[in-house]
């Protein structure tokens, strides 16, 4: 695609989340210090939300990097939590490596786990459970999950619980039937949209991860628009900033202006409406990306040719 032309090894702007290109700017540094406190601490229950985009899943699987190079903890990982309650408990014993028949009680099962975390606690280890997407989670699956907590020594939880999830999971914790576990969150933070600093220091960053090493890449005019289009949330940047690099190689350019900025906007649902007007004006030089791509191709044709 535009690799070769901006002299880059990989795509920066993938919306996969890739901890390699993990950004610590502000929010995702204060989510990161809670969490790290609060597990060293022994707290049960530990709270993240974000709206859609803002990093939570990227942020969960750094997490998960860091407390597995870390001896003294042990972790488990549910990346989608739409389970009943016995699909949970065994979820967690395979996570864990207890090796569970399928057919097996769910009083059994539990029995099983607790032997594994008491059997873990003995050995110095610290038992953390991320669930992310945590606002699927079923309310009885829920409560199985806060049931788990109950298990401790006169000092620690056996388990610790990290939850990630959407606004919604504040709507689900305030409902009278999960009261009990929303008292047994002891920490808890929202990740923040990035500010218009964070967004052009987070695209530089981006591009260096991926292998740049020129002048900066877009202009000031360009973050303006890309930082307003998407809010500050990640996602959308990621999504607008890749599709600007194929606007301004479509048209063999080596830095991004406005222009290119605005034919990503024009080309993306979801981006701010402020920009609806900005994207007719630009009609005269681009019919949407879909254009700019036919060009691209065009322009691809030739330099095989030559």
């Amino acid at each position: 695609m535009y690799l070769e032309h901006f002299a880059l090894r990989e795509l920066p702007f993938s919306i996969t989340p890739d901890t390699s290109f993990f950004f610590n700017y502000s929010g995702h540094q204060q989510a990161m210090n809670v969490l790290l406190v609060a597990l060293r601490s022994g707290e049960g229950f530990i709270k993240i939300t974000g709206e859609v985009g803002t990093g939570k899943t990227l942020l969960c699987r750094r997490l998960l990097n860091l407390l597995g190079a870390d001896k003294e903890f042990v972790t488990a990982y549910i990346p989608n939590p739409l389970l009943t309650p016995t699909a949970l408990s065994l979820a967690l014993a395979e996570e864990l490596g207890i090796e569970c028949p399928r057919n097996l009680g769910q009083h059994r099962v539990l029995k099983m786990i607790t032997d594994k975390l008491i059997t873990l606690n003995a050995e110095g280890k610290h038992v953390v459970l991320l669930i992310d997407e945590a606002q699927a989670m079923p309310a009885q699956s829920m409560e199985a999950l806060r049931l788990l907590t109950n298990l401790e020594t006169e000092k620690y939880k056996l388990l610790q619980i990290v939850l990630f999830g959407q606004p919604e999971l504040d709507t689900i914790l305030a409902k009278p039937s999960i009261r009990q576990l929303r008292q047994r969150i002891a920490f808890s933070y929202k990740l923040p949209f990035m500010d218009r600093e964070a967004v052009r220091i987070y695209l530089a960053h981006r591009l260096v991860i991926a292998g740049y090493s020129g002048q900066p890449m877009f202009s000031d005019k360009a973050i303006d628009s890309l930082y307003r289009a998407s809010r500050g949330v990640p996602r959308l940047i990621n999504i607008l900033a890749h599709k600007t690099l194929m606007a301004a190689y479509g048209q063999g350019a080596k830095t991004v202006q406005q222009q290119h900025v605005l034919a990503a906007i024009a080309d993306t649902e979801d981006v701010n409406e402020q920009h609806a007007g900005l994207r007719n004006r630009i009609t005269y030089a681009f019919v949407g990306l879909a254009a700019l791509i036919i060009g691209m191709a065009g322009f691809l044709y030739l330099k095989v040719a030559q």
